[in-house]
């Protein structure tokens, strides 16, 4: 059976023929998932204008990006995908429609699997908090500018302003939300208090999921949600101002060995739905 046509090399060659896909997603909240299965086509939208999630049930769900990299390193038979600024060369990421994920490629758009990481605040909340106020100064601009771009991901502003350092910078923030933003959050606190001269331990970072970061930053209880996903309108109109961090590609990955060096999108919806169940089935 061909599922589109793109060219794949045989993937017989490295023995997993006829073997059964192995599938790794993301648990519900994480808005990798949910960026992924909206570009991928996996969730569809119904007749009554709700939308179903059709990731394959036999799938084995994450909860962290290094989890599905983890998992994908050690099954020959697996696919999964994760944040691009995350990638490392314990898999492979194949290329989407021909274009291989890459910095260029994700800034011109020719890689098609991209979203943004967003993060988000109460305006009040911040107000209150000179230091929080003062962080999110130092996320636009050009010093954090520099960091998103070392740890390739997308910039927002090529022509950010430098830090300007604020005053009565006492007290402590927490941000949390998405494991696929925590580790370009992780690299911008460290620069930040190189600049500021303030302690890493007046910053908590807590590493959950996109949704748990949205609600924290509506609930209060985060100064600063972080979401791998666009943020919902539903939570937009609970009060809190969301920002474009940065831009991400999600790579999809399988295991080293895997002959697989290309998929179409079509293919990974179905691969992802569990409509294609083998590896044979991509020759």
């Amino acid at each position: 059976m061909l599922l589109g046509a793109v060219a794949f090399a045989a993937v017989g060659c490295n023995g997993t023929n006829g073997d059964t896909i192995n599938v790794f997603s993301r648990e519900d909240g994480s808005g990798t998932r949910s960026a992924f299965t909206e570009l991928t086509g996996v969730l569809v939208e119904n007749e009554d204008g709700t939308e179903t999630d059709m990731t394959f049930s036999g799938a084995s769900f994450q909860n962290s990006t290094n989890a599905i990299m983890t998992a994908v390193a050690q099954d020959k038979n697996a696919i999964g995908y994760v944040s691009f600024g995350s990638l490392n060369a314990t898999v492979k990421a194949v290329a989407v429609n021909g274009v291989a994920p890459s910095v260029d490629t994700i800034k011109d758009k020719s890689y098609e699997l991209q979203r943004p990481f967003n993060i988000a605040y109460k305006q009040s909340n911040i107000d209150s908090k000179p230091l929080a106020a003062d962080f999110l100064g130092f996320l636009g601009s050009a010093e954090a500018q520099e960091v998103i771009d070392a740890e390739k991901y997308i910039v927002t502003d090529d022509n950010a302003p430098a830090y300007a350092k604020g005053s009565d910078l006492t007290g402590s923030i927490t941000i949390g939300g998405s494991s696929s933003v925590s580790p370009l959050m992780e690299k911008l606190i460290e620069k930040y208090c190189a600049l500021s001269g303030i302690a890493k331990n007046s910053i908590e970072l807590q590493t959950i999921d996109s949704t748990a970061g949205m609600n924290g930053a509506i609930g209060g209880t985060f100064d600063i949600g972080m979401a791998s996903r666009e943020v919902k309108d539903s939570e937009l109109e609970q009060g809190i101002t969301a920002e474009v961090l940065a831009y991400d590609g999600i790579a999809v990955i399988v295991h080293n060995d895997n002959a697989v060096e290309d998929l179409s999108m079509e293919q990974i919806r179905q691969i992802f739905t569990g409509a294609v169940r083998e590896w044979s089935a991509l020759a």
